[in-house]
């Protein structure tokens, strides 16, 4: 049987779960995926004398070729149809009220809800990281049996939540004075960086917080975790 590593500093099993933890930057795919339609605004934008309908029209264009692409790789429909009709909906909503810097408002929205579900989800004791990794080690809700994993996975969905309010502390300066470009960049920066460098510093906080000797996210302790 293949020995697992060992953190030198807490003996916590690392080296199986840092891979199983990684797993969740297999979402890379769909940060980068959402990235695009935005700056295929801008640019559109841009070179289309600021043309909201031109770059509407970019917009949609790109998801379209994104999620044709997405479905030739097996991606679920249905993620893909989400997706596209959030780029619609930004588009349409640009359209109807004439202001280019409209079109992120899905973007602004999307990120205080997706704070707001987390912060819900870590006061219900049921933390979106720990359904989410334990949804990709097959595990269901076996983790919520283990006091320290159901701790460990709510202090690192603070880091989750940080992301999203990184993301609107930028946004929403930039949106409230129309400055397109601008969140264009940032939704480039924004996605695909900030998401890689939230998965591992979740990864971090989950690891410190584990005691020593715990044999790590693959094996669930069956605690006494209270609803």
């Amino acid at each position: 049987m293949k020995q697992q590593d060992q953190d030198p500093g807490t003996g916590t099993a690392t080296g199986d779960d840092r891979a199983s933890f990684m797993q969740l930057l297999g979402g890379k795919e769909s940060a980068v995926d959402a990235s695009l339609p935005p700056v295929a605004f801008g640019v559109g934008w841009l070179l289309f004398g600021e043309s909201i309908p031109a770059a509407s029209l970019a917009a949609v264009v790109v998801s379209l070729l994104i999620g044709a692409w997405r479905l030739s790789r097996r991606a679920r429909p249905v993620a893909v149809l989400v997706s596209l009709l959030f780029v619609l909906t930004g588009a349409l909503i640009a359209l109807y009220t004439g202001d280019a810097v409209d079109f992120f408002l899905t973007r602004l929205v999307s990120n205080a809800l997706s704070a707001l579900g987390w912060m819900i989800s870590i006061g219900l004791r049921w933390p979106l990281l720990g359904i989410i990794v334990g949804a990709v080690l097959g595990q269901g809700k076996r983790w919520r049996n283990d006091p320290d994993l159901l701790r460990a996975y709510s202090r690192a969905s603070w880091v989750w939540v940080g992301q999203y309010v990184v993301r609107l502390a930028v946004f929403i300066p930039l949106w409230a004075i129309g400055a397109v470009v601008p969140l264009t960049v940032a939704q480039l920066v924004l996605t695909w960086p900030l998401v890689a460098v939230c998965v591992l510093g979740s990864w971090f906080v989950v690891q410190r917080s584990l005691p020593a000797g715990h044999p790590g996210l693959r094996h669930p302790q069956d605690g006494t975790a209270a609803d």
